[in-house]
C-alpha cells in the first residue's frame, strides 16, 4: 500500500509539472504582446508568474467590464430610437428599411448578451482553471472579448438613424453601412424574431376592432320602408271600415 501510495505521488508530481518554465514564459510573453503588458525580463521567474499572469486578466477584465457597462447605456437608448423610427417608416410605407432598422436593433441586443455572457465565463475561467488552460482559453476569451466590444462601437458609430428616412445619397450611404455591419452577423432565430417584431409593430400601428357587434346594415332605402309601412296601415284601415 505504501508502495502504491508512493508512486500515486510521484505520478501527482509528474502530473502538475506538465506546465514548463518555458511554457510559462512563452504565455507571458503573449500576454504581454496582446495586452501592452510590460515585464522586466531580468527579473522575471517563470516559476512565480501565475500572479501577474492572473493580475494582467483581471485587469482585462476590469476594463472591457467598464466599457460594457458604458456601451450598455448608450445602446439601451439607441434601441428604443431604432424602434421608434421603424414605427414611423412602417407608417411612410417603407417596410425594407424598417427592416433593416430592426435587424440593427436586434443586432445590438445580441451583442450585448454575447458579450456579457463572455466576460462572465473568462471571470470563471481565471478563478477555476488551472495555469495550462488559461492560454487557450482565457487569452482566447478576452480576444474575442475585445472584438465584440469593438462591434459594438460600431454600432454605437450609427446613432443617427433619421438618415435612412431619407432618400438623399447620405440616407443610402448610411443604410449600406448597416448592411455591411450585419452581414453574418444575425442567426436564424434573430432573423425570425426580427420578422415577429415588424409584424407586433404593424398590428401595433392598425386601428382597434370594435369589441361590441354593430348593428345589421339595412336590407331597405329607409324611404322605401317608410312608403311599404304608410301602404300597410292604409289597406288596414280599408279593411276595418
Amino acid at each position: 500500500m505504501k508502495m502504491g501510495g508512493l508512486f500515486s505521488k510521484d505520478k501527482e508530481k509528474k502530473k502538475e509539472s506538465r506546465v514548463t518554465d518555458q511554457d510559462r514564459a512563452i504565455l507571458v510573453g503573449k500576454l504581454a504582446l496582446l495586452f501592452n503588458f510590460t515585464f522586466d525580463q531580468r527579473k522575471f521567474d517563470p516559476l512565480g508568474c501565475r500572479g501577474p499572469v492572473i493580475r494582467v486578466c483581471h485587469n482585462q477584465l476590469k476594463q472591457q467590464r467598464d466599457k460594457l457597462k458604458q456601451y450598455q447605456k448608450k445602446i439601451n437608448v439607441q434601441i428604443e430610437k431604432d424602434r421608434q423610427v421603424a414605427k414611423q417608416l412602417l407608417k411612410d410605407g417603407k417596410k425594407e428599411k424598417a427592416k433593416l432598422l430592426l435587424r440593427k436593433k436586434k443586432f445590438g441586443e445580441s451583442l450585448l448578451d454575447k458579450t456579457d455572457g463572455q466576460l462572465e465565463n473568462i471571470e470563471r475561467l481565471v478563478h477555476d482553471l488551472e495555469f495550462a488552460q488559461i492560454e487557450t482559453q482565457v487569452v482566447q476569451g478576452l480576444k474575442q472579448g475585445n472584438e465584440s466590444l469593438k462591434k459594438l462601437h460600431e454600432i454605437l458609430s450609427l446613432e443617427d438613424v433619421e438618415k435612412i428616412m431619407d432618400e438623399t445619397r447620405e440616407g443610402i450611404e448610411y443604410q449600406q453601412e448597416i448592411d455591411e455591419l450585419l452581414a453574418g452577423g444575425l442567426t436564424e432565430q434573430d432573423e425570425d424574431d426580427v420578422l415577429a417584431e415588424l409584424n407586433a409593430i404593424v398590428k401595433e400601428s392598425m386601428p382597434e376592432v370594435p369589441s361590441e357587434e354593430l348593428p345589421d346594415v339595412p336590407t331597405e332605402e329607409p324611404e322605401a320602408k317608410r312608403k311599404k309601412e304608410k301602404e300597410r296601415r292604409q289597406e288596414e284601415a280599408m279593411l276595418a271600415s
